[in-house]
């Protein structure tokens, strides 16, 4: 699964173009958002929920959380206007890593407000992983799709950048395959998230 990834091909984005290219695709006349997230720690940009969390202030991170209500609750008002489904495949590893419980505190509010969300144990695919890890992976439509590129502090720093049609269609069809197998993002959370303490951040 995803072989077109592995290979290093697709053309080298840096974060600025990267971040225009999507932009332009993304106003066009899309009907699919499609996204595999697996590290199981990132580095933010522009996120103050983030930059509280990261600080130690988990209080303050879910209070900034909940007040992006609003702007997000706009934003899945225009993807629903447009007609476009947003679907997050997120791969965890137990346990949870800091960060993860931060983030899926984020996707709480995304999936009441509209983002299609499902979670998948690392161990689940595990026979799909056996010559790497899957890529972080953004797909557009039929149009484009996007493997991220992080850099050593684990910020984004790109893409590699994909159009052929043939390779969009079967990387769609394999995103669907393992999103079927996904939980729903709600008993997930209410399961292993809610009861979590407030993670300890190095």
């Amino acid at each position: 699964m995803f072989e077109c990834f592995r290979d290093g091909s697709g053309e080298v984005l840096k974060r600025p173009d990267y971040l225009d290219d999507f932009g332009r695709f993304y106003a066009g006349d899309i009907h699919l958002l499609a996204k595999i997230e697996r590290g199981q720690t990132f580095t933010e940009q522009g996120s103050p929920s983030w930059d509280a969390f990261a600080a130690g202030d988990w209080a303050g991170a879910l209070r900034l959380i909940e007040a992006e209500r609003d702007s997000v609750a706009a934003y899945f008002r225009d993807t629903a206007r447009r007609g476009l489904a947003f679907r997050r495949l997120r791969i965890v590893e137990f346990p949870v890593s800091p960060y993860l419980q931060w983030e899926m505190n984020s996707f709480r509010l995304r999936s009441e407000l509209g983002e299609e969300i499902r979670v998948l144990d690392a161990r689940e695919i595990a026979d799909v992983e056996r010559d790497g890890p899957l890529p972080e992976v953004v797909v557009l439509g039929n149009s484009v799709m996007y493997a991220v590129i992080y850099d050593e502090e684990l910020k984004g720093a790109g893409a590699r950048r994909f159009i052929d049609p043939g390779q969009i269609a079967t990387t769609v069809t394999e995103f669907e395959c393992l999103y079927r197998k996904g939980e729903e993002f709600p008993e997930f959370f209410e399961r292993e998230i809610a009861p979590l303490g407030p993670p300890a951040v190095r």
